[in-house]
């Protein structure tokens, strides 16, 4: 596998200005409206984004295109809506479900299908790294025969079956967060494995459009295609950031990584955005950001995002404007702090991890379930019905209600949307605008820097050979190297740490004793590691653990104070075993710890997450900060019921702080061996 990556690779943008034209010709009020597409790009350029982009050529889809998805009759009958009268037009919209017809209707929609399919292969090809669709009419209610809630053709659907059948992929994620379900979406896919479609959308049993009984959790697919269809239907409004993360991460991500799709594809409505009075839900528009960044971890980055819904144009442009931004690799920004999720969605998502138990072994670990016919997911009949009742945890019986009621023709033409007071307008405007200015958008242009000093190399067990030996840092600088990660990398200049830095830590005894050690005589200095626990010395051992220290402190002091976005150190000796009086498992000092306590004085900063994938427990790190909640260390590693180094009962699960730290402590024990990806990801997600 090439580490080198693609460093000339671009951000797609896709759109076409002509996009204003179609607009409701018989109510000036109707949401789907051209300011949603000119709002959007103008909030882009106010960014300074879309000149960062690789801007695509537009273009219509071709008949063949979108003959993958819909009828002829039907295409035809959109065609002839070109050369049509207002009249017939306007009668020709009470046929169809939220839709309005206009004489650019047809060659519009034929553009924004065209745009998508040529964004989507662009980056399933590799000849962009992801990519992003601002363009409307929307598509993911465009059913196979009918236009339907202000979509005329399936973007994303032709989309998606245009690189099956030309690209042969086999997976392809779609996710639909538009606040509306995208029945059409997953009509088009719903016998077929080789699309994942996900859709998060407010439903309230049913009573919200398009009040359709399938887009319940328990509609899971049907053939070869059960399992990925999986519906996430919200039964309440005023859901915001902390549903929708832990929705992503209980559910898709778990989903998704076990899934590899070689590409995704976002459904991407801002509907759910705060002020939206459709959805009439709280998601901030940096939330939005979030959510894209972790979609940007799967398919090797391959990410295809397409507008959709959004109707509030203040948070609509911001949230599209953050997810290009978050696509060109820009940092997220700070959300706050995150809530409770609320009941509704606790059981919203123990519903659907119910009914996908059966088909992913990442939805397994978290209890048993009873064999279920899951032929009674096709009643359609209003009615509450036991499905599922689980014998384990969580001990959660699963129950569906249906109470809505489709819309059926002759569809009205307007006043069936929702409207805001104006009191209500300002108000929402004050909160998305008070959102926007405390949204900080500032970041280092330097992407990542890195610390290391070949003179840790010195320190060595002169005894024997050892695990923890020099060639275990050269080698990752010469990986480094090879893969060209180096040089994109800002070098910083290596520093020893002060006895005054140590000591923000370690006792002044342990200090003395470790630098004592360079002019001990070598039998002396065996001594003195023999008193440790897996601990080897030798006259360099204290200057290189000085540069270990001061280089991570070099780290610390780039991106705190905003020089550089990240950093990493390829430091040795290693640290975290390190207690305040003694060495341990190979660690003198204990890099990380220090760190983190000159970040918490130097730069008065009052949040640290540390985390510590070592498989060892890092027992000097938990001591030194187990009763301060400024500081949340989470170690995940071996422990084998305290059989496995440096074999302490503190290192197991209830051992969770104490004091004010109590709950900022997090241990997550490995008891068996073998343990590999999945059970990674696994708490990864489910915990961290």
């Amino acid at each position: 596998m090439s580490l080198k990556g693609n460093v000339d690779s671009k951000t797609g943008l896709v759109y076409d200005d002509r996009m204003v034209e179609h607009h409701c010709l018989f109510d000036p009020d109707y949401p789907e409206c051209p300011q949603r597409f000119s709002h959007s790009l103008e909030r882009c350029r106010n960014y300074g984004l879309i000149d960062r982009c690789h801007k695509l050529q537009s273009r219509p889809a071709t008949s063949d295109e979108l003959l993958l998805q819909h009828d002829s009759e039907y295409i035809e009958l959109v065609k002839g809506t070109s050369s049509a009268d207002d009249e017939h037009l306007t009668n020709l919209s009470t046929k169809f479900d939220a839709v309005y017809f206009h004489p650019a209707t047809y060659d519009l929609s034929l553009l924004s299908a065209g745009c998508t399919i040529d964004l989507a292969t662009d980056i399933a090809t590799g000849k962009l790294k992801n990519g992003m669709a601002i363009i409307r009419p929307p598509g993911h209610h465009a059913l196979k025969d009918k236009a339907c809630g202000y979509c005329y053709f399936n973007n994303v659907a032709i989309a998606a079956k245009h690189i099956i059948d030309n690209l042969k992929m086999q997976r392809i994620l779609i996710v639909d967060w538009d606040v509306h379900h995208g029945q059409a979406t997953q009509y088009a896919f719903y016998d077929d494995p080789r699309v994942l479609y996900f859709s998060i959308h407010r439903y309230e049993n049913g009573a919200m459009w398009p009040n359709l009984r399938e887009s319940n959790y328990d509609y899971i697919g049907i053939g070869k295609g059960m399992g990925f269809n999986v519906n996430v239907p919200l039964n309440k409004i005023g859901l915001g950031n902390s549903e929708y993360l832990a929705i992503f991460q209980q559910i898709l991500m778990p989903i998704a990584y076990e899934f590899s799709p070689e590409l995704v594809i976002v459904s991407a409505g801002y509907d759910a955005a705060i002020g939206c009075q459709e959805g009439e839900m709280e998601v901030t528009p940096a939330c939005y950001a979030h959510l894209t960044s972790m979609l940007m971890s799967l398919a090797n980055g391959k990410i295809c995002v397409v507008l959709e819904g959004g109707y509030c144009l203040k948070s609509l442009s911001e949230g599209v404007a953050l997810t290009l931004r978050t696509l060109l690799g820009d940092p997220c920004p700070l959300i706050g702090s995150i809530a409770e999720p609320d009941a509704s969605a606790v059981e919203t998502i123990l519903n659907v991890i119910n009914a996908h138990r059966p088909f992913w072994k990442c939805l397994q670990f978290q209890g048993t379930t009873q064999s279920v016919d899951l032929d009674i997911y096709s009643d359609t009949v209003s009615k509450k019905v036991d499905i599922l009742e689980d014998n384990d945890w969580p001990n959660h019986k699963t129950t569906f209600e249906y109470v809505g009621v489709p819309p059926e023709e002759p569809f009205p033409l307007s006043g069936f949307y929702p409207v805001q007071s104006e009191a209500v307008k300002v108000e929402l405007a004050k909160r998305i605008d008070e959102l926007i200015s405390k949204t900080d958008l500032l970041f280092p242009t330097q992407r990542t820097c890195i610390a290391y000093d070949k003179r840790m190399a010195l320190h060595r067990n002169l005894q024997e050979i050892h695990p923890e030996k020099p060639e275990r840092l050269m080698a990752i600088v010469t990986r480094l190297e090879e893969a060209e990660l180096l040089q994109r990398c800002k070098l910083l200049e290596s520093r020893m740490s002060t006895e005054e830095e140590l000591a923000l830590i370690h006792r002044k005894e342990h200090v003395q004793e470790m630098k004592d050690t360079e002019t001990m005589k070598p039998r002396e200095m065996l001594k003195v590691a023999e008193k440790f626990r897996s601990i080897f010395l030798c006259h360099d051992s204290y200057r290189s653990s000085l540069l270990a220290v001061g280089s991570v402190l070099q780290i610390v002091d780039e991106v705190v104070s905003g020089r550089s976005q990240n950093g990493a150190a390829a430091v040795r000796p290693p640290g975290h075993h390190a207690e305040n009086d003694e060495a341990c498992g190979f660690c003198i000092f204990n890099n990380v710890a220090l760190a983190a306590k000159y970040a918490l004085d130097k730069h008065e900063l009052q949040r640290i997450l540390i985390l510590d994938w070592d498989v060892h427990h890092g027992n000097g790190i938990q001591n030194s900060f187990y009763d301060d909640p400024r500081v949340l260390y989470i170690s995940i590693h071996r422990y084998n019921n305290g059989g496995f180094f440096p074999s302490w009962k503190n290192a197991n699960y209830n051992y969770v702080g104490k004091g004010r730290g109590e709950g900022f402590n997090v241990n997550i024990p490995w008891n068996t061996v073998g343990l590999g990806d999945a059970d990674h990801l696994a708490d990864r997600k489910s915990v961290v």
